[in-house]
């Protein structure tokens, strides 16, 4: 992934809902660079989303139902639970 794609994922990180933006925020700082290009994409997918129903799924409530958006998610659990 180019640097420019990355600031971009990073800014989009960035959410009106604080719970949400500080989970997001940590995945950024320490997995985002980490990602393959095909994770990125799927990241730059779940950024689309609202915040209230990407706060379900980051706090467990649901699931989303695409296996590798939901495999993200995953990830991004796993980071703020580090």
């Amino acid at each position: 992934m180019d640097a420019a794609y990355i600031r971009q994922l990073r800014w989009r990180c960035r959410r009106g809902l604080l719970e949400v933006d500080l989970l997001l925020q940590r995945f950024a700082r320490e997995q985002l660079e980490a990602l393959n290009e095909e994770e990125a994409v799927v990241l730059a997918r779940l950024l689309e989303y609202p915040d209230q129903e990407l706060l379900e799924w980051l706090l467990g409530r649901r699931r989303p139902e695409d296996p590798h958006m939901a495999d993200v998610v995953d990830r991004i659990r796993r980071a703020a639970s580090a």
